[in-house]
């Protein structure tokens, strides 16, 4: 095996990779990435056994053809400290070797062969539809926040995706909760889709934001019962699902909350994370005492003081409530326009947050005792 390769290109790869690969692994091969280099391509692998990722170099200079696998955090800490955009020779020296060359730099890298490593051949043909990038980043931003850290109920654990209809129009809809939040987005489809209702882990939600977050296209979506295929332009993300039955969602949205409070959003995001500096862990909740068009905002902290704000807002109710500051912060941080609702009903219900700059989203947020 023996090719040239830009060390730019090979450096994102390589940066995708370090994502999906475990940092503490009781198999070697599960830290090294796949390296195949044949028709002018190379083709690099990454996989903790539940994710897998593929990343496809092309117009590569190949004077040899051959595949090896080497130990993904080491290659990539030495491709980066290259000087950017040179070229970086890389052979197979002998079975057990890959050295790496730049200019005035050689590494020789200690290699696994390549038969070691565990490829899964699924078929993915069936289930097939097509989103852009934008579209599905949209419902990655909008959840990933609200997923649930809690081990035990591991169904909360990642992002429902389902398919919905509204008044005929058919849409893709993504929802995530910890039970003391909830976010659900849901953008339309041309057409209706074949798509089985899934839960997508937090460790693929995060890696497919880093692919998408670079990448302007039609991304290809493909299930099969426990797996998830989505295709880019040179890179395939192929992911486990999380196995459980996501709960009854709608039953959670508030339904008769009436009292409307409208506020520009950027002194409310603001004046919340000001307010909040006074509380070392964030875990005081943010007291919110509303009047007409008046909202007083406060944290009391027994240990590090108090701090308070007042904001102009339209509101027409009396009412006391408060939050947590940081479900308020990510919320408010994932909004497009440049305002924000919020629907209260009492003390002790939750609120809905709706944006006026996208009506597909919608945020609940259940208020802190006390």
């Amino acid at each position: 095996m023996k090719f040239n390769v830009n060390q730019q290109e090979l450096q994102q790869a390589l940066n995708y990779c370090q994502g999906v690969i475990e940092k503490r692994n009781t198999l070697p091969i599960l830290s090294n990435i796949l390296l195949d280099a044949s028709n002018s391509k190379l083709t690099i692998t990454a996989t903790d056994l539940d994710l897998i990722f593929i990343h496809q170099l092309n117009n590569i200079e190949i004077l040899e053809d051959g595949k090896t696998t080497t130990t993904s955090s080491i290659m990539y800490d030495i491709i980066r400290k290259f000087n950017s955009g040179k070229k970086i020779n890389l052979s197979l020296t002998d079975i057990s070797k890959l050295q790496v060359e730049s200019e005035k730099s050689i590494f020789n890298l200690n290699c696994i062969s390549a038969t070691e490593f565990p490829l899964t051949d699924e078929n993915f043909n069936q289930n097939e539809f097509i989103i852009k990038s934008k579209q599905l980043l949209k419902l990655l931003n909008k959840c990933k926040f609200s997923v649930s850290n809690d081990e035990t109920r591991h169904y909360l654990s990642g992002i429902y995706f389902h398919q919905t209809e509204v008044e005929d129009k058919n849409y893709l809809t993504a929802v995530a909760t910890d039970s003391h939040r909830m976010s659900i987005s849901k953008v339309r489809l041309e057409d209706k889709i074949d798509f089985d209702p899934i839960i997508l882990p937090k460790k693929t939600i995060f890696q497919l934001c880093s692919l998408l977050d670079n990448y302007d296209g039609d991304v290809k979506v493909s299930n099969v019962k426990s797996k998830i295929k989505f295709e880019l332009n040179n890179s395939i993300l192929i992911s486990k699902l999380i196995d459980g039955k996501f709960p009854n969602y709608i039953q959670v949205i508030p339904k008769n909350n009436q009292k409307k409070l409208e506020i520009d959003l950027k002194l409310f995001l603001d004046s919340v994370d000001r307010v909040a500096s006074v509380s070392l862990d964030k875990k005081d909740g943010v007291k919110f005492n509303l009047s007409k068009d008046t909202l007083d905002l406060s944290v009391n902290n027994t240990n590090s003081g108090d701090g308070k704000e007042t904001l102009s807002v339209n509101f027409d109710h009396d009412l006391e409530i408060s939050f947590n500051s940081r479900y308020l912060i990510d919320v408010a941080s994932q909004l497009d326009g440049d305002r924000v609702e919020i629907f209260f009903n009492d003390t002790g219900s939750p609120a809905l947050i709706k944006d006026p700059g996208d009506f597909d989203s919608i945020f609940v947020v259940m208020p802190m005792k006390g």
